[in-house]
């Protein structure tokens, strides 16, 4: 059927062509790192990149959970309890 038309992917179609494309990512990014790793291998220097690159890993982690973890009181939250403290304060002082 040469002369057939496509026709639009519905939302299994999409599932599967996103899976597929992040899958063909993930293979090229990991072919890009080996060939780097490689050269890599050949420098003198190498366990002190190797060193560097577990810091930044764990400041990236450190950053990552915290900020996940840490969640900031929520804005109107905060306003409402200026509010709340102000409208106390102008009655006991009346």
């Amino acid at each position: 059927m040469t002369g057939a038309t496509r026709r639009q992917p519905d939302g299994g179609d999409r599932a599967v062509l996103l899976v597929a494309g992040l899958a063909e990512l993930a293979v090229s990014t990991i072919g890009s790192a080996v060939g780097g790793l490689r050269g890599l291998l050949g420098r003198s220097d190498t366990a002190d990149l190797v060193r560097e690159a577990e810091a930044d890993l764990r400041a990236r982690g450190r950053l990552a959970l915290d900020r996940c973890a840490h969640v900031p009181p929520a804005h109107l939250e905060v306003l409402a309890q200026h509010v709340k403290a102000r409208r106390a304060a102008a009655d006991g002082d009346v």
